[in-house]
């Protein structure tokens, strides 16, 4: 019984080097086709990680029992009413951002820029 268990375990090992190497490759043209819409859509890393790397200097400043006490409840993340076609959305709530009234002065209709469902 310990010879087949020796042999599934070498089995096992074979197949995971096996999958990481295919992971690797796939992960190499995943990476090109990030870059290539990043450079598409002129997207800046503040607009890919801003909202993130904010949180984590947030979260870094304070100590973490500290942290625990103020936190509240996070609100749940409004989805997208407005976009303007290239990336940029708003929700409804709050202040119009600049592009959206920029938008309407160019003629646009608050109705032109709803996002369909």
């Amino acid at each position: 019984m310990a010879t087949k268990l020796q042999t599934l375990l070498k089995q096992i090992s074979k197949l995971q080097s096996q999958a990481d190497s295919l992971r690797s490759q796939e992960k190499v043209g995943v990476i090109a086709r990030i870059r290539e819409a990043i450079a598409h859509y002129d997207i800046t890393s503040d607009e890919l990680f801003g909202e993130v790397k904010a949180k984590r200097a947030r979260s870094a400043t304070k100590p973490a029992a500290a942290a625990k006490k103020t936190r509240k409840a996070a609100k749940a993340a409004s989805v997208a009413k407005y976009g303007d076609g290239a990336g940029r959305v708003w929700s409804g709530i709050g202040k119009r951002p600049n592009w959206f009234k920029d938008a309407l002065a160019a003629g646009k209709t608050a109705e032109d820029l709803l996002i369909a469902k």
